[in-house]
């Protein structure tokens, strides 16, 4: 797997460009996300625990916006429902190229892997136990996140769970100031610079878009998910489990 040190906002930008899913950002991409996000690890982990307990027979488990594959792969060693399959959807030809080299590496998956370059949105879901989308729904458009999760919810068979990850922002501006500043000196305490903070958030404050904790269990129960507990809450990331 590779480890390189995520350097890529680390000297100056004559001109910053939308956050893009490239090449670059593969080959660093564990590393950015370790430094970036409180308790990734511990998401992964138990979405592949999650998993297990609402996996079901004969259905597809899909990882959406997979990345690197982290989700994808604590699914396949966790799950051991027979007949199986995971559907791991990136629209990122570069990150699914080393994702598949990552998973290469792994041998102890119990179900076999499917890596699709699509986009999410349009992707014809076949019936389902267990949907992950860790940190991905905040990179789609606001207006467009219902009609895909009422996609998925559809294709969910009776008992499956969504498992949703993702940045979240609070009403009160003063308690989401102090959210702020703890999260830029979580990326302090991991080494990142002003420079890599400021330009890094300038190329994603148009593009990753937070919402409230209220309305994103809002708009769960109007996609068709009856029951949203949470089971992960560090700073301003939250992770919830939404059954049909």
């Amino acid at each position: 797997m590779t480890d390189q040190p995520d350097t890529l906002y680390s000297t100056p930008w004559q001109q910053l460009g939308q956050f893009r899913f490239d090449e670059a950002v593969a080959q660093v991409f564990p590393d950015m996300i370790r430094r970036s996000v409180p308790g990734y690890g511990h998401v992964v982990g138990l979405s592949g625990l999650i998993a297990k307990r609402f996996a079901q027979p004969e259905t597809y488990l899909y990882d959406i916006g997979c990345s690197l594959g982290a989700t994808t792969l604590a699914l396949a060693t966790q799950v051991t429902e027979p007949r199986c399959r995971i559907g791991a959807i990136d629209p990122s030809q570069a990150m699914l190229a080393e994702a598949r080299r990552i998973a290469a590496d792994t041998p102890d998956a119990h179900i076999p892997i499917d890596w699709i370059e699509a986009d999410a949105r349009d992707y014809a879901y076949a019936p389902c136990s267990v949907v992950t989308l860790n940190f991905t729904l905040q990179f789609i458009p606001i207006e467009e996140r219902l009609a895909l999760l009422t996609r998925l919810a559809e294709a969910m068979v009776p008992g499956g769970c969504l498992i949703l990850a993702e940045k979240t922002c609070v009403q009160e501006p003063e308690s989401q100031q102090v959210l702020t500043d703890v999260h830029h000196d979580f990326k302090r305490a991991n080494g990142y610079s002003e420079l890599e903070i400021a330009q890094k958030r300038a190329s994603i404050e148009n593009f990753l878009i937070p919402e409230t904790e209220e309305v994103h269990i809002t708009r769960l129960k109007a996609a068709g998910f009856h029951t949203v507990t949470g089971f992960f809450h560090c700073l301003n990331f939250r992770g919830w489990m939404a059954q049909v």
